[in-house]
């Protein structure tokens, strides 16, 4: 067994996808794939990276399980501890998935919080898989179906009393993890992006449940902001799309292209945070999303 109490292990959750691939094997079958990476932190992008084709025959939790162990071996030997949570965002192989990763001790969260894994399947679909032997010219393993869930209202324990559209710029978000911020989840912020363009988000406030909203909030798996129509969509969890608030017409235009720059120049990348009131500095939440692009 791997002591996962060696301080000098590097310690993060896993972002995993096990289906198949657009690749007719010498049988006539589908190559299916396990990719599995670890999540990059902040101000650290070194990335363990697994691999591992199964037969298609094969396609069962027992396989699986069988799999992520030697992956967790794999990870020890590069210095990487046992990670204690394990993201998926493709609602159809949860279930499989979850039976695989309880009998090994390790949590399953459904979350579009796979950002570092969804980089990597977006670069194999363009230029990995076309290289290969039996590849069709057709994604067999598109993601889960395209979100069509009508948003609903937050939830009452997710609802400010107060709201604003708000900006940062790259230079105040790369200094995220400096701030003090009672829940919180950053990502890295790549060296290659525009540094002339301003991050948009969202602050929530509430003087009397600032810190109880971030913690529900945190719970939810925040992914990405979108606007549709007159409306901030908050797009969550696996298939969860809340809706954050309305918006005057007049401002629906500035927020949204804001929103489309950020996209192009800056990674997609965005923020969610809760305080008290506009004047508090301190937060008691603060997420970066990231509005990433599909396969």
């Amino acid at each position: 067994m791997i002591d996962s109490k060696k301080s000098n292990l590097k310690k993060t959750d896993w972002e995993i996808d096990f289906y198949s691939r657009p690749i007719i094997d010498e049988n006539g079958k589908k190559r299916w794939e396990l990719l599995i990476t670890s999540t990059n932190n902040f101000n650290d992008i070194k990335t363990f990276k697994w691999e591992k084709i199964c037969p298609a025959s094969s396609v069962n939790s027992i396989w699986l399980k069988d799999a992520l162990e030697e992956a967790i071996e794999e990870a020890y030997s590069q210095g990487w501890d046992k990670p204690s949570v394990i993201r998926c965002w493709r609602s159809s192989m949860k279930t499989m998935i979850k039976r695989a990763a309880d009998q090994i001790g390790i949590e399953l969260i459904s979350s579009r919080r796979t950002y570092s894994l969804m980089e990597w399947l977006i670069n194999r679909e363009r230029t990995f898989y076309p290289q290969q032997k039996g590849y069709t010219g057709v994604n067999l393993a598109p993601p889960s179906s395209p979100i069509t869930n009508q948003a609903i209202p937050l939830p009452e324990e997710v609802r400010g009393d107060s709201w604003s559209f708000a900006s940062l710029s790259l230079d105040t978000l790369r200094e995220a993890d400096e701030w003090e911020i009672e829940f919180s989840n950053l990502i890295p912020i790549k060296d290659s992006i525009n540094q002339n363009v301003s991050i948009p988000g969202i602050r929530l406030f509430s003087p009397k449940r600032s810190l109880a909203l971030a913690a529900w909030l945190g719970g939810l798996e925040p992914a990405k902001l979108l606007i549709e129509g007159t409306q901030i969509i908050l797009e969550a969890g696996q298939a969860d799309r809340w809706l954050v608030t309305d918006v005057e017409e007049e401002a629906k235009k500035a927020i949204e292209n804001n929103f489309l720059n950020t996209k192009l120049d800056a990674d997609g990348l965005q923020f969610i945070s809760v305080q008290k009131s506009p004047e508090e500095n301190s937060l008691d939440g603060f997420w970066m999303l990231k509005d990433i692009g599909e396969i």
